[in-house]
C-alpha cells in the first residue's frame, strides 16, 4: 500500500492540500544573468543606495515618476549624438537592426524575478528604450573626454551643473541601473565616426568617464622621481606645469593598470558595475575556506596592543594588504619606534582608503553583485568584511585615521564605524583571500611576549624622544645601582679585613 502510495506522483499526492501547477516552472536561465535586482535582505539596510535619484538606465527602474524629468534629457542627448554622426541614418537603422536580433539576449542579461520584462515590456519597447538609453551615455561619454566640456557644451546641463554630473554618474553604477556593455560597445564600434575614437577602445572612454571611482593612488614619492627625471634632463619646470605632468601621469598609470587588470582575467567587464568592481581587482588573489569562527580577526585597538603597527602604503591596489614582520627581529618590538628600525616592527601595510559621499553607494553595489553573481569569487565583499573586522568601535577608527589608513570625510569617527559595520549585515561568504593574513596576525596576537613588548613600546618607547628618555633612565638606574653595589661591596671589605697594629 505504502509502495503503491510512494509511486504517485508527487502533485497527486498533496493537490488535496495545496494547488500545484503540474507543469515544470520555466527556466529562468540564472547563468545568462549579470543584471540582477538587490536581494531583499541587504536593500532593507540602506534603500538608497541601490536607487537612481536622477536618471533610470534599462528596464528595472523604467517609469519611475521621479525620474522622468530626464527623458527628456535623454532625447536632447540623441538630437546631439544625431548630428555628431552626420545624419548617419543608415547606420542607426544597422544598430536597430542589432538590437531587434540580440533581444532575446538582452532579455536574459536580467534576473527578475517577478517577470515583469517578460510581461509587460514588447520587444519594440525594449529594443527603443535601449537604443535610447546607449546613445544618452555614448554622447555623455564622448562629451567627458573633450577638454573642458563645460566649455564647449554650455547648453548642456549635465555637464554644467556639478552637483547634476555626479548624481548622474552615481546612478550610471548603480547594479539595477544597467544595460548590457556587448551593445554599447556595438555603437561604439559601428556608428561613432572614427574621429571621436581618437583611436581607443569604448571600454577605455568608459573608463575615462568612472576614473573617480578607482581607488588606486600614487605616493608623493612617486611624483617625486617625476621631478626628478625632469630636473635630470636640465629642464626647468614651473610648478603648474609639474602639476600637469603630475596629472596626466597618474591619468595614464591608472589607465595603463585598468587595462592591464582587464587582461588578467578572462572575460572583459559584463557592465558599469563590473567594470568598476575590476578597479579593486588584482591577478594574485588567492581565495581559501575560511575555517572556524575562532579564526576571527582581532580589532585595530587589540591588535595595537600586540604590538602590531597600521602602516598606510600608496602604489598599490586597494585589496592588497600585507602583514610584514621579521620572526627574529619582530621579538624587539620596542625598538620599532626608531623609524630607522622599521624592521623591529610587525606591521599590517593597509592601501589608504577614502571615505566620501558616494562610497557606501559603490561598496554596497559591488557587494550585491558578488553575492548575486560573483559568489565564488567574494573578494570586494573579503575586503569590506576584513575593514569591518578592524572596527568595532570609533577607537579603531580613531587609530586608523591617525595612521592614515582611513581618510573620510564625514562627521565623526563613530559614523565611520556605523557605517562599515553595516556594510557586511546579511552578507554570506564561505571563502577570504585574506586567510593566511588573518592567521598570521591571531598566532602574533596570542603570544604573551608581543603583548609584554608592545606595551613597553606605547609607555616607554612610544617616540623617539621619549626612547631616549627611558634609556637615559635605565643607563642612570644602572649607574646607581652599579655604585650602590660598589659602596656595599667597600663596607663589606673594610669590615670584614683584619687590622694590624
Amino acid at each position: 500500500m505504502a509502495s503503491g502510495a510512494s509511486s504517485k506522483p508527487i502533485y497527486e499526492m498533496v493537490s488535496h492540500i495545496i494547488d500545484i501547477n503540474k507543469e515544470p516552472p520555466e527556466d529562468l536561465n540564472i547563468s545568462k544573468c549579470n543584471i540582477y535586482r538587490v536581494p531583499r535582505s541587504l536593500r532593507n539596510l540602506n534603500e538608497e543606495a541601490y536607487n537612481p535619484q536622477l536618471i533610470s538606465i534599462g528596464p528595472l527602474h523604467f517609469g519611475h515618476e521621479h525620474l522622468n524629468p530626464m527623458q527628456h534629457q535623454k532625447l536632447r542627448y540623441f538630437g546631439y549624438f544625431w548630428i555628431r554622426i552626420n545624419n548617419n541614418e543608415e547606420a542607426m537603422k544597422g544598430y536597430k537592426q542589432y538590437l531587434e536580433t540580440e533581444v532575446e539576449a538582452i532579455r536574459h542579461c536580467y534576473a527578475d524575478n517577478n517577470k515583469r520584462l517578460l510581461t509587460t515590456i514588447t520587444k519594440e519597447q525594449l529594443v527603443e528604450m535601449m537604443l535610447l538609453d546607449s546613445v544618452f551615455i555614448m554622447e555623455l561619454f564622448l562629451r567627458n573626454q573633450e577638454k573642458k566640456p563645460e566649455e564647449h557644451h554650455k547648453d548642456d546641463i549635465i555637464l554644467k551643473q556639478t552637483w547634476l554630473s555626479k548624481s548622474v554618474r552615481r546612478d550610471l553604477l548603480l547594479l539595477e541601473n544597467q544595460i548590457p556593455l556587448f551593445i554599447l560597445n556595438r555603437l561604439y564600434v559601428t556608428v561613432v565616426p572614427d574621429s571621436d575614437k581618437k583611436q581607443k577602445k569604448f571600454i577605455e572612454l568608459a573608463y575615462e568617464y568612472f576614473k573617480c571611482f578607482h581607488p588606486y593612488k600614487k605616493s608623493k614619492s612617486y611624483y617625486d622621481e617625476i621631478e626628478k627625471s625632469s630636473s635630470g634632463d636640465h629642464h626647468k619646470l614651473s610648478k603648474s606645469r609639474l602639476c600637469s605632468q603630475y596629472s596626466v601621469q597618474s591619468q595614464k598609470d591608472c589607465s595603463y593598470r585598468f587595462a592591464l587588470s582587464v587582461k588578467n582575467w578572462k572575460n572583459e567587464p559584463l557592465h558599469f558595475t563590473d567594470m568598476i568592481r575590476y578597479f579593486y581587482l588584482y591577478k594574485d588573489l588567492i581565495l581559501r575556506e575560511k575555517g572556524s569562527s575562532c579564526n576571527a580577526l582581532r580589532t585595530a585597538t587589540k591588535l595595537r596592543e600586540a604590538g602590531v603597527s597600521f602602516e598606510k602604503v600608496f602604489d598599490k591596489n586597494l585589496l592588497d594588504i600585507k602583514f610584514v614582520r621579521d620572526p627574529i627581529l619582530s621579538w624587539f618590538l620596542c625598538l620599532g619606534c626608531i623609524s630607522k628600525f622599521k624592521c623591529f616592527k610587525a606591521r599590517l601595510q593597509i592601501p589608504q582608503l577614502k571615505i566620501e559621499d558616494t562610497t557606501e553607494c559603490v561598496l554596497r553595489n559591488l557587494i550585491a553583485f558578488e553575492q548575486c553573481h560573483y559568489s565564488d569569487q567574494p573578494y570586494i565583499c573579503n575586503y569590506v568584511s576584513f575593514i569591518d573586522s578592524l572596527i568595532h568601535t570609533k577607537e579603531d577608527v580613531e587609530l586608523l585615521v591617525e595612521k592614515e589608513v582611513i581618510v573620510h570625510e564625514l562627521g565623526s569617527d563613530k559614523e565611520v564605524a556605523t557605517l562599515v559595520n553595516s556594510l557586511c549585515k546579511h552578507v554570506v561568504t564561505d571563502k577570504t583571500c585574506y586567510k593566511g593574513i588573518i592567521d598570521c596576525l591571531n598566532e602574533h596576537y596570542q603570544k604573551v611576549w608581543n603583548h609584554t613588548m608592545a606595551s613597553l613600546r606605547l609607555v616607554y618607547f612610544r617616540d623617539p624622544w621619549r626612547a631616549s628618555s627611558t634609556v637615559v633612565g635605565i643607563a642612570v638606574l644602572i649607574f646607581a645601582v652599579f655604585n650602590f653595589y660598589r659602596v656595599v661591596k667597600s663596607l663589606y671589605f673594610h669590615h670584614t679585613s683584619p687590622h694590624w697594629f
